[in-house]
């Protein structure tokens, strides 16, 4: 369960917003979209080398 402490005067909308971000970095809803339909794991570490492939090359490109 998520606690997010309010202070005294403090405004909803900073305690919404620090809400969001701890439930974000749980990851929660990334799970349930990952699990909505099912991935080989072979397609999914093909994805994973084809994005660290594009993330080389980006690297590469900013030396």
């Amino acid at each position: 369960m998520i606690i997010v402490p309010v202070k005294e005067g403090e405004n909803i909308d900073r305690a919404l917003k620090k809400f969001k971000r701890k439930f974000e970095k749980t990851g929660v809803i990334r799970e349930l979209r990952s699990r909505q339909a099912f991935i080989k794991p072979s397609v999914r570490r093909r994805e994973e080398i084809k994005k660290a492939i594009y993330v080389q090359q980006l690297q590469q490109e900013e030396e």
